[in-house]
C-alpha cells in the first residue's frame, strides 16, 4: 500500500445470491453435496473480492457468504450449540408476551431469523472463520480482515436459561468457555497471517440505549436482565480478555459497535452518543475502534474524543456510509466527516468504512450489489481526494 492514511475496508456481510441461498438450503437438507455447494460459494466469494479490488478497498473481507447471519453460524462450528429459530425458542422464553412484542417492533419474522443457542457444554470443534481466511488468501494479495462475533455478543445471544442452565450455572460461566474458544480461533488466524481480526459487539448499544428493555433480536433470548452498569462490567471483562490476548499475539484488533442493522426503518434503531461506552473502550483499548457515524443517531464525533486514551492510542474506523439506504453519500459529506475527526487525531489513524455490513441476515440484506458497487466507488473517490488534500 502506498499510504497508511484513510485506509478503506468493509465491515463484513454482503448480499448472497438466490443461487447461493438455494444451494445452502439444499445442502442443509442433504439434497446437495458439499463440493457442489463450495463451488458456488467460492465463485460468489471471488466476485465479492473482485468487487472490493475493483474499487481499490485496502483491507479485504470475504463477505461472510457462508453464514446465515453474523453470529448464529457458530452453531455449525461448535459442539454444544444448536441453531434455533425464534419460533423454536418461543417455548423456552419466560416472558412470551415481551418476546412477541420485540419481534413485532423489529419486524422480524419468527421463523426467518435463527440464533445459536447453548444446548450443551461448548467446545471448539472446528475453526469459526479461519478456514474461510485460507480461501480468502488465495483470492487476494491485499491485507485481509477476519470478522467474528465478539465474546459478549456470543455469550448473551447464546444464553437461554431454560436450556443452557443444564450445562452452565450462569451466563458468566458460559462466557469463560467462549473466551477460551475465541483464543483458539485467534491462534489459528495468527498462524495464517491474517492482518486484522474484527470483533462485532452491536449489543453494547442495546445495553446503554434501550433503558432496560431488550429490543435487539440477538438479545431476545435473554430472560435475566441486569443493571446496565453490571452488564457493561461483564461485557468489559469478556472483551478485554479476548482483545488483550489477540494484541499480545501481534494481530491488529478491531472492535466494531453499531446500533442495529436489520431494518431500513431508522425510527426503530437505537440512538445515542458513544459516551456511556467510553469506559469500556478505554479498558479494552482495541487497536481500531470501528464505529457507526454516518447518521445523526450516533451523536457528535467530539464525544468519542473526550477520552485521552482513545485519542492517543486508537485508530478510528470511521463509518461514513449508511448501508441501509440506496442514496450514495456525497464526496463533500464524507470529507466533512473526516475533517471533523482530524481535529482530534492524525490522518494516519483515520480509516474509512461503511457503518456496518450490507447483509446482516442472509435472507434480509439491506442493500444490493449494484448500490454497494456505487458506494464503494464513492468510498475510493473520498480516499483519493483526502490523500490529494493532505499528503
Amino acid at each position: 500500500m502506498t499510504s497508511s492514511s484513510f485506509l478503506t475496508s468493509l465491515l463484513g456481510s454482503m448480499p448472497r445470491s438466490k443461487k447461493l441461498l438455494t444451494a445452502k438450503r439444499k445442502l442443509n437438507k442433504g439434497n446437495l453435496d458439499l463440493s457442489s455447494y463450495h463451488q458456488i460459494l467460492d465463485e460468489e466469494t471471488k466476485h465479492v473480492v473482485n468487487l472490493q479490488e475493483h474499487n481499490d478497498i485496502d483491507i479485504v473481507t470475504n463477505g461472510e457468504l457462508n453464514r446465515d447471519n453474523y453470529v448464529s453460524f457458530i452453531a455449525e462450528r461448535l459442539e454444544g450449540v444448536s441453531m434455533m429459530s425464534m419460533a423454536d425458542m418461543f417455548d423456552y422464553i419466560e416472558d412470551k408476551q415481551g418476546f412477541e412484542q420485540i419481534l413485532k417492533i423489529l419486524d422480524v419474522p419468527a421463523i426467518s431469523i435463527k440464533n445459536a443457542i447453548c444446548t450443551g457444554k461448548i467446545k471448539y470443534n472446528k475453526p469459526l472463520v479461519a478456514d474461510e481466511m485460507v480461501e480468502l488468501k488465495k483470492l487476494t494479495t491485499k491485507k485481509i480482515k477476519a470478522t467474528l462475533p465478539g465474546p459478549y455478543l456470543m455469550t448473551r445471544s447464546m444464553w437461554l436459561p431454560a436450556l443452557s442452565k443444564q450445562y452452565y450455572d450462569s451466563k458468566d460461566d458460559l462466557g469463560e468457555d467462549i473466551i477460551l474458544i475465541l483464543k483458539q480461533e485467534i491462534d489459528a488466524l495468527v498462524l495464517l497471517g491474517v492482518d486484522i481480526v474484527q470483533f462485532d459487539e452491536p449489543v453494547l448499544t442495546e445495553v446503554v440505549f434501550s433503558e432496560g428493555k431488550t429490543r435487539s433480536f440477538m438479545c431476545a433470548a435473554l430472560s435475566e436482565k441486569k443493571d446496565p452498569t453490571e452488564e457493561l462490567k461483564f461485557a468489559t471483562k469478556l472483551i478485554k480478555s479476548v482483545i488483550s490476548y489477540a494484541k499480545d499475539k501481534g494481530i491488529l484488533v478491531s472492535l466494531h459497535v453499531c446500533r442495529g442493522n436489520w431494518s431500513r426503518d431508522e425510527s426503530i434503531l437505537l440512538t445515542g452518543p458513544y459516551t456511556p461506552l467510553l469506559p469500556l473502550f478505554e479498558e479494552t483499548l482495541p487497536n481500531i475502534l470501528t464505529l457507526e457515524f454516518s447518521t445523526p443517531r450516533a451523536g457528535e464525533i467530539s464525544s468519542l474524543f473526550s477520552s485521552d486514551l482513545i485519542r492517543e492510542n486508537c485508530i478510528l474506523g470511521l463509518g461514513v456510509m449508511n448501508p441501509r439506504t440506496d442514496e450514495i453519500e456525497s464526496l463533500e459529506e464524507i470529507i466533512s466527516h473526516v475533517k471533523e475527526v482530524m481535529k482530534f487525531i492524525p490522518k494516519e489513524r483515520i480509516w474509512l468504512n461503511p457503518d456496518c455490513g450490507f447483509a446482516t441476515f442472509a435472507n434480509r440484506p439491506v442493500s444490493t450489489i449494484d448500490v454497494i458497487d456505487k458506494k464503494l466507488a464513492r468510498l475510493n473517490e473520498a480516499k483519493n481526494s483526502l490523500r490529494n488534500l493532505y499528503e
